[in-house]
Parts: structure tokens; C-alpha cells; sequence
């Protein structure tokens, strides 16, 4: 895992065309809305399949004259006050709590946002204390955990820490049961909610737990919620929304946003970066030297979208649908929950691996393994349980993402549970 030359053995996607190479495509027999019966359905991954609004291409079009320009690295003034403005109504900040010119960042989505954000508080650039001598950086990890997290570990040249996300703790890690030593020499600490793939919302009490473990020891926490828009009934609770509760401004804190998931948009490549001025500039910094910045017409679009809110409402409606159908049709299977917030399925098949061969063998459904998602819990930083007897608590695992239309959803669910 941590030998960079081996960046690809992780990547859960290539392990996943890897382990399903040679193997032919069985036969769905899904035939809904017309659709051909011997197409595979495509679980495996999280990609909204419905279509953002139709003023986008509008808001595209009207600013096609900025394709001619180099995107201006902090944006435009209008998509950072959208930004600042949907951050207030959503979590209901204290008015200008959010400063626009200084505290947001304009992102190509949030996997690059998050990746270099490790580069951004790598020891010995001011913003973290560097650790004691001799010992080396840590960057601290959810287990599951999305892989852009330890790709950016490693390009930081810091230490991943896997910390179990299983079912003892409510499928939430638990940064805090990691010994003292280790916090001293955290740089970062990645944190999702809703956690990709388990679907569980951290609420106030957890978020505000890792905020002042992160301002004890001193390093950043990254706050993936780019699945903060997608929930049943009640939207989770978010990291600024606490730290303005708790006081000390947005310090230690970085709050990741897309427009991906939000307004099914995968391909506009647009989200944001909030925190505090200091935290800024040194993601700023890194994104001059290797990041991309934003196209002026992409950030049209998103100004529009984020003072949008009519077609969030009917995706959230699209998902919940989804969700209804996944919890008629699988009841009590696979230890099924219904997740508090994204759109994936988290379900205990006995060994994910093998479900994953058997249901594309048998039924051309393609789903991902959890054990790919996650790093054995002998090498984790914290027993988690739930694991194999070789440690990796997703082994039991598959994900499954609820993209499609609800017909579609329920015909694969009741082919998934024929096959298992």
C-alpha cells in the first residue's frame, strides 16, 4: 500500500477490471423501459445518470468567449459569493461568517481538492506543526476510505493510517482511539459524511469530537461532503455549521463541496474548497503548481446552479424512490440498512469478491468488491472489528451505487438476490 510504484494495486476500479477480466458478462434478462435485455447493468460505480438542468448548457453557452482564457485561479467573484451564499442557507451560518474573497476556493470537483490538500499541510510550510525528530508525517484515513485519500497520502510522502469504519462504531472512525503519538504527528485527517460507501451521517456531537481533536494536536481535517445534498429525511449536519458553534472561526478545518452528486454534473468538473484564509492560500499555492483551475464558462454554470435549488429537491426525490425500492426488495438481506445520506448500498454478502464474480458471471451485474475499498485492519491504526481473519473489515462487502431509474433498481435487486 505504500509503495508508490504501486499505485495502480490499490485503484479499486483497475483491481476490479482485473479480477472480472476473462469472465463473460452473463445475461440480465432486464428488459425496462425497453432497454435490452442482455445489457450489463453498471453498479459499480457512482455516477448520477440523470441530467443536471438545461439552463446549464444556456449558462455554457452565453460564456463560451472564456474558453479562450486561462481559468482565473481563485474564480470569479460572482461563483465564490454563490459559493458563500448557498453555504449560509444550507447550514444556517451566522451572516458573513463566510468570507468569499478569502475563505472559498473554487475546485475541478472535490477528488482534486482533496488530493492536493495533503500537499497543502505537509510539514514545514507553516500551516501544521511539524512532527517530533525522526518521526514521520501521518495522514489519517476512514476504513472503507475513497482511494483519492491514500494516493494523496502517498504523493505527500506521509504515512496513511487506516482507521476502521465498521459496524462496533457505527460505521464512523474513530480518530480519537488512535494512540498519542500517532495524533502528534497528524498532518491531515480525511473525514467523509456522508461516508462513502456505508452512507452514515455523521451528526453535531461526532463532527465537533474530531474538530477538537484536530485543534489538540494540530492538524486539518478535510471534510468530504460531497454527498451532503443527497439524504432521506433530514439533511446531515455539516462542519461549519459546527464550527460555528464551537467557536475558533473555520480553523483546522477544510469543507469540500461539488456539483457532481448535487446537481448531476460529474462532468462539469466544478465544486469548491471553504476554510480559513490560511488554509486557502496554501491549497491555492499547491493548485498553482500542479492543480487545474476552473473554466470561466464552467463557472458560470456553477453560479447558476448553486443559487439553484428546485432540481436538487428532485434528485433528492429520485434517490429517495431508489431507496424505497432497495428496502422493499431486499427487506432484512445482507444485513441491509437504509443510509442516511448518498446513494450507495453497503451490503454483507460473505465475501464480496466472489459475489462479484458470481453476479457479473450470472447476471452481468457489475458491482465493486468492499475489500477494495479498504486496507487490512492489522495495518490499520485502529481495531475497528467486523474484519476477516486477515483483517480487511470489507472483505464481507459489496458496493452498489442506485443510479438508475427505480424500475431498473428493483429488477437488478430481485436478479441479486436469484444469483446470491
Amino acid at each position: 500500500m505504500t509503495d508508490r510504484r504501486g499505485l495502480e494495486a490499490f485503484h479499486p476500479f483497475a483491481r476490479l477490471n482485473a479480477l472480472l477480466a476473462g469472465i463473460p458478462a452473463g445475461r440480465p434478462g432486464i428488459t425496462v423501459g425497453g432497454r435490452d435485455p442482455a445489457a450489463p447493468v453498471l453498479l459499480q460505480i457512482g455516477e448520477p445518470q440523470n441530467q443536471p438542468p438545461d439552463f446549464v448548457a444556456e449558462e455554457l453557452t452565453r460564456a463560451a468567449a472564456g474558453w479562450s482564457r486561462y481559468p482565473p485561479q481563485r474564480g470569479t467573484p460572482e461563483y465564490r459569493q454563490a459559493c458563500a451564499d448557498w453555504l449560509t442557507r444550507r447550514y444556517a451560518l451566522p451572516a458573513g461568517l463566510i468570507d468569499p474573497q478569502t475563505m472559498i476556493l473554487p475546485l475541478p470537483g472535490t477528488r482534486e481538492g482533496l488530493f492536493f490538500a495533503a500537499l497543502a499541510v505537509t510539514p514545514g510550510n507553516g500551516v501544521v506543526p511539524p512532527p517530533a525528530e525522526g518521526a514521520s508525517p501521518a495522514i489519517l484515513l476512514p476504513n472503507p476510505f475513497y482511494h483519492v485519500y491514500v494516493g494523496a497520502a502517498l504523493a505527500a510522502g506521509a504515512e496513511p493510517v487506516f482507521v476502521d469504519a465498521a459496524a462496533e462504531t457505527d460505521f464512523l472512525p474513530d480518530f480519537s482511539s488512535l494512540p498519542p503519538e500517532t495524533l502528534g504527528r497528524a498532518a491531515l485527517a480525511y473525514y467523509c459524511t456522508p461516508s462513502n460507501p456505508q452512507g452514515v451521517a455523521a451528526g453535531p456531537t461526532e463532527i465537533e469530537g474530531v474538530l477538537r481533536l484536530a485543534r489538540r494536536h494540530g492538524f486539518v481535517v478535510a471534510f468530504d461532503e460531497c454527498y451532503a445534498e443527497i439524504y432521506g429525511d433530514r439533511p446531515p449536519a455539516g462542519a461549519l455549521q459546527v464550527a460555528a458553534a464551537l467557536g475558533g472561526g473555520l480553523d483546522n478545518l477544510l469543507a469540500f463541496h461539488s456539483l457532481s452528486k448535487r446537481s448531476s454534473a460529474p462532468g462539469l468538473r466544478c465544486g469548491f474548497v471553504a476554510g480559513a484564509p490560511a488554509l486557502i492560500d496554501a491549497l491555492d499555492a499547491v493548485l498553482r503548481v500542479g492543480g487545474a483551475g476552473v473554466p470561466l464558462p464552467v463557472l458560470a454554470a456553477g453560479t447558476r446552479l448553486w443559487r439553484a435549488e428546485e432540481h436538487v429537491e428532485a434528485n433528492r426525490a429520485r434517490y429517495r424512490e431508489n431507496f424505497a425500492v432497495a428496502e422493499h426488495v431486499l427487506g432484512n438481506r445482507f444485513a441491509y440498512r437504509r443510509p442516511d445520506g448518498g446513494f450507495f448500498l453497503w451490503l454483507d454478502v460473505g465475501n464480496g469478491e466472489a459475489a462479484a464474480k458470481i453476479l457479473w458471471r450470472e447476471a452481468g451485474i457489475r458491482v465493486l468488491p468492499g475489500t477494495y475499498m479498504c486496507e487490512a485492519s492489522a495495518k490499520s491504526g485502529a481495531s475497528g472489528g467486523g474484519a476477516d481473519p486477515g483483517g480487511n473489515p470489507g472483505t464481507r462487502y459489496i458496493r452498489l451505487a442506485l443510479v438508475y431509474e427505480p424500475e431498473l433498481i428493483a429488477a437488478a435487486l430481485e436478479r441479486l438476490i436469484q444469483v446470491l
